[in-house]
């Protein structure tokens, strides 16, 4: 048979040229020929395809694989061309035994089967682990917490395969003290001692600042006014009455114009053509037995009436233009400066520790009543404006006394609210003590024990004051504190409001 005498007959130099036998190829184009499954096909040819690199890489090694390779390239004249695919298969196994068990070692090989042999065990441990059945937790566990993912102990590494897989619960440590939730009362009290309440130092020096300069303005007006009766100047502000809170930052400067009594007369703002109970006009009277000059505040009359603006314009220009505040600073160890842009007589003061803003108000004071001269316009630019501020004060401080209760108290926060949201910023003391006041009227329980029932009272409470545009004063029912206040300014402090009535602590933060 010439094809087996050439296969068999052929040299060193034809095999090491890559020579191969035309078996194998042979067989498998028959086999694609008369088969017809595609899958048998396929893996056909990767078997013979395989056998035959694998033959041209150890047949000049081992005389046994020439033997296979001889046989096998000459299987498809004795057994045909099935026959032979049959056999190709079978030896194709053996062939690799004999080729691991007679070659050295492959690298790649052995990483190979090393890594396939760590991941089967891997995929074991893991399908050890999820069919497991866990445990059921006692009622005691229910309470600690779970470790989240972040923190959770890593899955232990797999046992060389020679070992039995054993798999090992990981310990949990003992869970982190559960965070406590504070109660509104709680962080009511933990917001007035580390936000509210103002250091003793800074209360004082912020008084005896007030007091120096107080004493300072009341000398410079006797001598620059000497016909003018002024009374003593008396510092007013919550630094005197234990309500400030935030900061010592805020003083006013009473100023008080000594009256006869028998030539001024002071008149309700309803009973004027202004119609506004919240302001008085202060007429001067007995004019046939006093003509004009013989009351030394006729200087400031318009139209018979002791005008607020004229004096407050007065004033204005002596304490702005003829007071050496730089060497009063240097006395008092403090820069003081004139507010020039500002409608009110205001006097700025920069200390080393503090900042303090001081207001000058000329007062003048009618059996239980005190008007202050504040800059208005319109009809009511010579009016005078009622000041409820020590009434509110003493009300709030009789209270207290009579039931131990925290009015006090509950003023300090809510001003402390309306300090830190600049939308809140036009809530001042009084409008706050007002609302206090009124519902002391209905609610006797203002213990400290209940403070957190009664912020959220007065929070609603206001809500319906802002809704309605109008807070009734508490000494006078015809009064609406919120006259002087826009609408707009209104609704930005209601819908604040009414936003943290659900969750007050939002007020807090």
């Amino acid at each position: 048979m010439p094809l087996i005498g050439h296969v068999g007959s052929q040299s060193g130099a034809s095999r090491a040229s890559g020579f191969r036998p035309l078996g194998f190829e042979f067989a498998a184009a028959r086999w694609e020929e008369k088969s017809g499954g595609d899958a048998l096909k396929q893996q056909c040819r990767w078997i013979m395809a395989e056998f035959s690199q694998k033959r041209g890489k150890h047949r000049d090694d081992d005389p046994l694989s020439s033997a296979v390779d001889f046989l096998l390239a000459n299987a498809r004249l004795v057994l045909g061309v099935g026959g032979a695919a049959v056999l190709g298969i079978a030896t194709l196994a053996v062939k690799r035994l004999i080729d691991r068990a007679t070659s050295p070692p492959d690298k790649d090989d052995t990483k190979a089967e090393q890594k396939s042999i760590e991941e089967s065990w891997q995929e074991l441990s893991l399908l050890k682990a999820s069919t497991r059945a866990q445990p059921k937790q006692r009622r005691d566990d229910l309470n600690q917490l779970q470790p989240s993912s972040a923190q959770a102990p890593r899955a232990p590494e797999p046992e060389p395969p020679g070992d039995p897989v054993v798999m090992t619960v990981p310990k949990l440590g003992p869970s982190p003290p559960t965070p406590l939730c504070l109660t509104l009362q709680e962080r009511l009290l933990v917001f007035y001692h580390n936000r509210v309440v103002v250091s003793a130092s800074d209360v004082s020096l912020a008084k005896q600042l007030a007091a120096d300069i107080a004493r300072e303005v009341q000398n410079f007006l006797r001598s620059k006014f000497p016909e003018l009766p002024f009374g003593d100047l008396s510092p007013s502000s919550t630094l005197y009455d234990g309500l400030e809170a935030m900061a010592a930052d805020r003083a006013c400067l009473l100023v008080p114009l000594v009256l006869e009594p028998s030539l001024w007369s002071f008149i309700p703002g309803e009973d004027t053509i202004a119609n506004d109970p919240c302001y008085w006009v202060i007429r001067r009277t007995q004019w046939e037995y006093f003509p004009r000059g013989s009351s030394p505040w006729d200087r400031f009359l318009v139209g018979g009436y002791l005008s607020s603006s004229v004096i407050l314009e007065v004033l204005r220009k002596v304490l702005v233009g003829s007071v050496n505040w730089p060497a009063i600073g240097s006395v008092l160890d403090c820069l003081i400066r004139p507010g020039v842009v500002s409608e009110e007589l205001l006097l700025e003061v920069q200390h080393d520790q503090l900042e303090l803003s001081i207001v000058i108000f000329p007062t003048a004071e009618s059996e239980d009543r005190v008007l202050l001269a504040k800059p208005q316009e319109g009809l009511l630019e010579n009016l005078w404006q009622q000041d409820f501020y020590q009434a509110e004060v003493s009300k709030l401080r009789e209270l207290d006394g009579a039931d131990s209760g925290a009015r006090h108290l509950c003023l300090r926060l809510l001003q402390g609210v309306c300090r830190r949201h600049p939308s809140l910023n036009r809530l001042s003391v009084s409008h706050l003590a007002h609302v206090i006041l009124h519902l002391s009227e209905t609610e006797t329980d203002w213990a400290e024990e209940s403070l957190a029932d009664r912020f959220q009272q007065v929070i609603t409470e206001l809500i319906g004051y802002l809704e309605e545009g109008s807070l009734p004063c508490y000494f006078n029912q015809h009064i609406n504190l919120f006259g002087s206040l826009h609408e707009e300014e209104i609704d930005d402090m209601g819908f604040t409001l009414y936003n943290a009535m659900m969750a007050p602590e939002l007020l807090l933060s």
